[in-house]
């Protein structure tokens, strides 16, 4: 079979737990990533669930402060169609 190298950045404890999980069912890391790629490729859909990752310092400051504006009213405006926000975003010189 030919291969070629896929290298990824992972935290150390994600691929020994990764590693020991696929060593349970009786296969490698590198089968289990195959396996995840063809289905990707299959399905062209992503299926797992981000609601164990917490959020870095950087990104819990700006959902910080994003919560506080909208506490304040200070949010962008509502639009019932995409032309009205086109149209608004021209107005900002944003388009």
């Amino acid at each position: 079979m030919n291969t070629t190298a896929l290298y990824v950045k992972i935290e150390p404890k994600t691929k020994k737990e990764a590693q020991k999980v696929a060593e349970d069912l009786g296969l490698s890391l590198s089968a289990v990533v195959n396996g995840f790629l063809k289905q990707f490729i299959k399905t062209k859909t992503i299926t797992f669930s981000a609601h164990d990752e917490i959020p870095n310092k950087a990104t819990r400051l700006l959902l910080r402060q994003a919560d506080e504006e909208y506490r304040k009213g200070k949010t962008s405006p509502a639009f019932k169609t995409g032309e009205e926000s086109i149209t608004w975003l021209e107005k900002q010189g944003v388009l």
